[in-house]
């Protein structure tokens, strides 16, 4: 008995702060019962329910249906254990190095909807501050970003917001018009801010005065590149109210597949695109991210008929910005996704480190990279393009052109949208008057 009560100390110990207790009933039964017959250590119990949580999410197979069967058998007992892990191990980097299929997916692994609650609060201070996933290591814009909203409604698999906050409270600033007023900025110096950092900038609408705020901010300071990030359809505070021409409006965009299985509760992609499309009708900047692009079956057919449908839709007169990039994990967001009861396959990838985080292989990168930015090949020297958070030896092989340091990208992005602004048609407010 006091064996048993040892045993069931120790596994606690070592399942704690894992996605253990996200597992179903039997397969942390089955666990358990296979680590007290083999004594696995800390390290490979954490692995083994490190891959049970990826086949769970994965909806190929469970931790039960992988565990190698007859191994007894074929080996000495004394390196059982050994040939177990190293089996289980080859099934999970199997899934991993297959492109993932979504066929298995469906209405029925799709996470219920989580309404959020709005609250406010009185923040001490603005929250202007550098970009927080930047790294000395990757290419960077120097993008300041503004936390107009903190957290966000929607539920993408893949999102790193997941790990900056907790709760469904949707947070704004009580104070946020008053302090955006106040901030002194240096009226020779270009400014380029985004909010869609730590929540969707359009998701809320003008909700608590947000978006009314940013606008008149814009409004007054010239030398300030406004950028509202966005997967919602939200626009009609947009429609209805002057944008002044320093404001970009931009839309992370997705396959289909991806947008249905892992942006949950976003707007469509043909949503996306018609938001779009009706602001550049107003005069409005509008442009495009990709990222993350996803290698999964049919990437290349889904990704070509969105680039056909922008260059089919959209002057580059009327765009900003095209930006490229993938899915970049930390541990700790890696660690989040697997402690949900989800179903994704954004982590059935092969990882490879990247510049102190995980990603893709370069190998991989390229491929995407190079196959969207050949297919936006009328919108080159039109349209700013860029590599967001990646090794800068990526943009040569790319694009053809890379920058020598973070500052002259920032100085070469810059230009390029001030450069847009001017030439944009002005904003009539007979647009917003004639909106239906």
């Amino acid at each position: 008995m006091a064996a048993l009560t040892d045993f069931q100390a120790k596994f606690d110990r070592d399942t704690a702060h894992t996605a253990f207790s996200t597992l179903s009933a039997d397969e942390r039964e089955f666990i358990r019962d296979q680590t007290r017959h083999h004594r696995f250590t800390h390290q490979e119990l954490r692995q083994i329910v490190e891959m049970a949580a990826d086949f769970r999410a994965w909806h190929e197979t469970s931790i039960c249906d992988a565990w190698p069967r007859g191994i007894h058998d074929a080996v000495p007992a004394k390196s059982a254990r050994r040939h177990v892990l190293d089996a289980l191990r080859r099934v999970w980097h199997g899934l991993k190095h297959t492109p993932p299929s979504y066929r298995r997916f469906g209405p029925h692994t799709k996470p219920k909807a989580v309404k959020s609650a709005l609250g406010v609060t009185d923040k001490r201070s603005l929250g202007l501050g550098c970009c927080p996933v930047a790294s000395p290591r990757t290419r960077c814009c120097n993008l300041m970003t503004l936390d107009a909203v903190e957290n966000c409604g929607f539920g993408c698999s893949y999102c790193s917001i997941q790990s900056f906050y907790r709760g469904d409270t949707i947070n704004f600033d009580s104070k946020f018009s008053e302090k955006l007023h106040g901030l002194e900025l240096d009226p020779n110096r270009i400014y380029h801010i985004g909010t869609g950092q730590s929540s969707d900038s359009l998701l809320w609408g003008n909700a608590h005065g947000a978006l009314q705020a940013l606008l008149n901010f814009a409004g007054t300071h010239p030398n300030v590149i406004i950028e509202l990030k966005t997967k919602s359809k939200n626009i009609s505070y947009l429609l209805n109210n002057e944008v002044p021409g320093n404001v970009l409006c931009t839309w992370s965009l997705n396959t289909p597949t991806i947008i249905a299985h892992e942006e949950h509760q976003t707007a469509t992609l043909g949503e996306r695109l018609a938001a779009a499309r009706r602001l550049a009708d107003r005069g409005v900047l509008v442009g495009f991210h990709f990222h993350p692009m996803v290698h999964y079956q049919w990437w290349r057919e889904e990704y070509a008929e969105i680039f056909s449908t922008l260059t089919a839709s959209f002057d580059p007169r009327e765009v900003a910005l095209v930006s490229l990039g993938t899915l970049t994990f930390t541990k700790s967001v890696m660690r989040t996704i697997r402690a949900r009861r989800v179903k994704s396959k954004v982590l059935q990838m092969p990882l490879a480190a990247a510049d102190g985080k995980m990603s893709y292989p370069e190998s991989i990168k390229l491929e995407m990279f190079r196959f969207a930015y050949r297919r936006l090949e009328s919108w080159h020297s039109r349209v700013f393009f860029y590599l967001c958070m990646e090794n800068p030896r990526l943009w040569k092989p790319v694009f053809g052109f890379d920058y020598p340091s973070n500052d002259a990208f920032e100085a070469a992005m810059k230009a390029s949208y001030m450069e847009k602004i001017s030439n944009a048609p002005a904003w009539s407010a007979n647009c917003a008057a004639s909106e239906p």
